[in-house]
């Protein structure tokens, strides 16, 4: 196991996709050598010689600048959340007040009304993409000054925890980048999730609500206990901790391989308050979680009955106190 995660990982340092990664301590693959005393570790240059510098070895991948979209594709036009489902609506519309005027005029000249045309609302065209739709409780999310907004309020209160769900896809290997920017309490960037039944492990007295999904969530808080780890939202919680490389086995046992940055240096980097950045990488069973530039969690998930391979994205509005989360710059790369 622990050969697989570094040869994964390895060969994604190759790729240049990972390059964020450079912080962590990985395991060396089982058999491997170990260095000869005095000389450098794995990962280290060896020095040069007296009063000069010594070359590099090997190629050094340059860590990608966040604001880079590279193969990204916008998730979000800046002006509606649902751009798709209106263009959708207007073009029924304008299909349909069409064929009743193609009808007017047969009947005017005592001609059957004409058929299958524009049957599929759309005059025969293209329909409109959904790529940048998202559903989620207009009484909490909105579109403003460019950005996604969620606000509850004391008169309108969150219960249980609700989700903006975009419509795009299902994505399995993917890579996202978001910048966020939040006022209190908790929320989480979910991903490859499923829905929840609106009543599911809801009392009896609460009828729950069409937007709550449950599976892989990238967490962040206000307090900066949480921002960046690894939490399973309805299901398995906790799976990697903010600083750390976890690994589930088969029979869904965790534990830590690995250590990134410490936890309290990866505290100092988030901005309560502020906007911070927000990198996502799924690749099959190796999740990576990166906030403002520095890895914050990784998780080899090989838990075959209870990991998920593939599913929804949503933006969590939490339950509780009042808050208002902002979302700008979402982008996505389907793999």
């Amino acid at each position: 196991m622990k050969r697989t995660l570094a040869v994964t990982l390895t060969a994604m340092v190759a790729a240049g996709s990972l390059s964020a990664f450079g912080t962590a301590a990985v395991p060396a693959p089982q058999g491997a050598a170990q260095p000869a005393a005095g000389a450098p570790q794995r990962g280290q240059q060896p020095p040069g010689p007296r009063g000069g510098g010594g070359r590099a070895r090997g190629p050094i991948v340059p860590p990608l600048a966040f604001e880079d979209r590279t193969g990204f594709d916008s998730m979000f036009d800046g002006k509606s959340l649902t751009p798709g489902a209106q263009a959708r609506e207007a073009a029924r519309v304008a299909a349909a007040a069409k064929r009743a005027e193609e009808e007017k005029a047969a009947a005017a000249r005592g001609e059957p009304a004409p058929t299958g045309r524009g049957r599929g609302g759309f005059g025969g065209g293209p329909q409109p993409s959904l790529f940048q739709d998202w559903d989620g409780d207009p009484k909490f999310w909105r579109a403003e000054n460019g950005m996604i907004v969620g606000e509850s309020t004391p008169d309108k209160v969150v219960g249980p925890n609700s989700f903006l769900i975009w419509k795009g896809a299902t994505p399995g290997d993917f890579e996202l980048k978001v910048e966020i920017r939040m006022n209190s309490t908790n929320s989480g960037i979910q991903y490859r999730s499923k829905m929840i039944p609106p009543n599911e492990g809801q009392p009896a007295n609460s009828p729950g609500h069409a937007w709550r999904l449950g599976g892989y969530q990238m967490d962040l808080d206000f307090a900066n206990q949480y921002p960046g780890q690894l939490y399973e939202e309805g299901a398995r919680g906790f799976l990697a901790e903010r600083g750390t490389i976890t690994y589930i086995s088969r029979d869904g046992t965790k534990g830590q391989i690995g250590s990134l940055e410490s936890a309290e240096t990866l505290k100092a980097l988030y901005k309560p308050g502020e906007w911070n950045q927000f990198h996502l990488i799924a690749r099959g069973n190796t999740l990576i979680h990166i906030v403002n530039g520095h890895v914050t969690a990784i998780c080899v998930d090989d838990d075959v009955k209870a990991r998920s391979l593939a599913g929804l994205i949503g933006f969590q509005i939490h339950s509780g106190p009042p808050m208002k989360l902002e979302i700008r710059n979402v982008a996505i790369k389907l793999l």
